[in-house]
């Protein structure tokens, strides 16, 4: 049952579903791929501004951070590169509510493959499409607009709480470990990953790998005067699957032992050679592995180095062992506390909305919420519109979901307020 401040809450969201929208649109056409998110950035700042939501931009090579046990190294400069945060009543006392959401998306290539140009948004049917219109920008103009309906129903937000919009979730979570790194933290996460209304139960760890194979180059007037590089790595393909099973065969802890095998490796890039006419000298080959909750990044690696130089011993080949490297996600995974007041709190918005309650989700991927609960120790989860085609050609938006998640997190939003000023009542009360 909804109160009369929350029916207001309500229509103010179904008001500002054009602006939601709009600042959707402007998303998108912010290109925003790794090392060129500026446009997606600039688009934030200025929404973050004309909603009168303080912004400060959180660098990704502040002092210090390159040392963060969990930052994960990369191969490009981090200069000059930032996240944005919007924070309110940051001194104020209560639990503090973090939102957060990631502006980088994946490459959109090949494009001609798009119904439209996925930089330019479009609208069919009740669904959205373009470029990062699921993932995650949908979800980030509805946690930001849901602060501003709540505002415009009347409610007072007087405890902490913060916007994040970061980059490199897609490839290595640095973003939102630099918020948290710079003392951006809090108690709760919310994330509006596009899995639907759904409460986000647990995520898998993550490895990226890379190896590199050396061949002979030789002229193809006589190919067995090489070593063909591309041919030879396309035999260690077989032992990457062998490690997925060997990986999903293993005992797991609840609830991922219900599930068939959901710890997926997937070879994601195979490049070599640079001459058609020519025996390539080099391959390489670029994966990811997943894990499960409980096993480290370090274990995992072990595994990888150990598949690969098995193979290169069975296949009795005369040349060097290919290189093994790690690069991009190397993340453990977690399970999230079901029975936390934030998560019960949701539940319960949810539920007076649909008038059911809330399906869990138990993911095979992995979010920024890692970040929060392996670096921070801050529970949290996902909840967030309904996607379709993400990471692939033509990625779509579900309006309807985005809508919903808008009203959700705004009476959230509203309910948090009451919860802290509960909790600020009884402290005070303690006190005297």
């Amino acid at each position: 049952m909804l109160s009369d401040i929350e029916q207001r809450i309500v229509e103010r969201c179904k008001a500002l579903l054009d602006d939601t929208l709009a600042l959707t649109r402007d998303l998108v056409r912010g290109y925003s791929v790794l090392g060129r998110e500026h446009g997606a950035l600039e688009t934030m700042e200025r929404w973050f501004e004309r909603l009168e939501l303080p912004v400060t931009r959180v660098p990704l090579d502040a002092p210090g951070f390159a040392a963060h046990a969990h930052r994960v190294p990369t191969e490009w400069d981090c200069a000059g590169r930032y996240n944005l945060v919007a924070q309110l009543n940051a001194d104020s006392p209560g639990p503090h509510l973090v939102f957060n959401g990631h502006l980088d998306v994946v490459p959109a290539e090949p494009t001609d493959m798009w119904t439209r140009l996925p930089w330019e948004p479009w609208e069919k049917d009740g669904w959205l499409y373009g470029r990062g219109a699921g993932d995650m920008k949908a979800g980030i103009a509805a946690m930001t607009l849901a602060v501003q309906a709540v505002r415009q129903a009347g409610v007072v937000i007087d405890f902490p709480l913060t916007l994040q919009t970061v980059i490199e979730e897609e490839c290595t979570g640095n973003g939102a470990l630099a918020c948290l790194h710079q003392g951006f933290s809090g108690d709760f996460v919310l994330i509006p990953e596009p899995f639907g209304a759904r409460i986000y139960a647990g995520q898998v760890g993550v490895l990226w790998f890379r190896m590199r194979l050396d061949g002979v180059p030789a002229h193809v007037l006589d190919t067995r005067a090489g070593r063909n590089a591309i041919e030879t790595l396309i035999e260690y393909l077989p032992a990457f699957k062998a490690l997925e099973a060997e990986i999903n065969g293993l005992p797991r802890q609840a609830p991922y032992d219900a599930l068939d095998s959901p710890f997926n490796l997937s070879i994601g890039k195979i490049e070599g050679g640079n001459w058609a006419s020519s025996v390539p000298a080099h391959a390489i080959l670029e994966g990811r592995v997943g894990f499960p909750p409980g096993m480290t990044p370090d274990e995992v690696m072990e595994r990888v180095r150990h598949c690969v130089a098995t193979r290169h011993a069975e296949l009795a080949d005369a040349g060097p062992a290919p290189r093994v490297e790690f690069h991009g996600f190397r993340s453990e995974g977690h399970l999230v506390d079901l029975e936390a007041p934030g998560i019960e709190l949701l539940s319960r918005c949810h539920q007076d909305l649909l008038g059911e309650p809330p399906a869990t989700y138990l993911s095979t991927c992995t979010t920024d919420l890692r970040a929060f609960h392996v670096s921070g120790a801050i529970n949290g989860t996902c909840y967030g519109p309904v996607a379709q085609r993400i990471h692939g050609v033509d990625e779509c938006v579900e309006i309807d979901s985005i809508r919903h998640v808008l009203t959700t997190y705004a009476l959230f939003i509203h309910r948090w307020a009451e919860m802290a000023r509960t909790m600020g009542t009884r402290t005070r009360g303690d006190r005297s």
